[in-house]
């Protein structure tokens, strides 16, 4: 049976995410929001309920690391419709199948990062849109980042035109890179990005890989 206390902060997280992203969206400076949202999310993930570290790695946390705030990596690119996309079936563990249909592809990102993303609406109830990515920097998650997530309110915003806001500054880690030893069967399972996401050059910005705390 679910811990009533445990459900609502998860409500709470969501709730302190979206008001997050709200606040990026509006902001003025793109890199005074991104230095906003770096410490909103040392914040949740060194002290909140629903955070992905365990309570031994809360204990010695002292921040996420990050490249440098890059404002070429901040990109409005346009949209290709995918055809005939058939949507793929993902286990997330306890959380049972997530269903990803790809909806579009971008246009204008391939000389900078080496290739095209594919964008996915989430499948069921309330939807949201999903950009995972993966790409060659040694120093970052190997199964890839998130820049997109609208289960998790991790919405960027759009351009006038209708144009997705997709500021790479802002990619972070699945919680599944934070299992710690500990966890190994009982942690966190997240869906990675798949293969056509897959970037050729390194994106060196957006968080890097977890440095566990010893």
């Amino acid at each position: 049976m679910a811990d009533p206390h445990m459900t609502l902060a998860l409500a709470d997280w969501r709730r302190r995410v979206n008001e997050l992203y709200a606040a990026v969206r509006v902001a003025a400076d793109p890199q005074a929001a991104w230095r906003m949202w770096r410490a909103e999310r040392d914040e949740l993930l060194g002290l909140h309920a629903q955070s992905p570290l365990s309570e031994d790695q809360k204990r010695t946390f002292t921040g996420l690391t990050f490249f440098d705030y890059d404002p070429a990596l901040r990109f409005t690119p346009e949209l290709d419709p995918v055809p005939d996309a058939a949507p793929c079936e993902i286990d997330i563990g306890q959380d049972g199948i997530i269903n990803l249909l790809p909806f579009a592809r971008t246009r204008g990102l391939a000389d900078a990062l080496g290739g095209e993303l594919t964008l996915y609406w989430i499948g069921g109830y309330g939807g949201g849109v999903f950009l995972p990515f993966a790409d060659a920097h040694s120093a970052t998650y190997g199964g890839g980042r998130y820049l997109l997530d609208g289960i998790k309110g991790a919405d960027l915003g759009r351009t006038d035109a209708g144009s997705p806001i997709l500021d790479f500054n802002f990619a972070y880690n699945p919680s599944c890179a934070y299992n710690g030893p500990e966890q190994s069967t009982a942690g966190w399972v997240c869906p990675l990005a798949p293969a056509e996401n897959h970037l050729q050059h390194p994106v060196a910005v957006g968080e890097q890989s977890f440095h566990r705390p010893t």
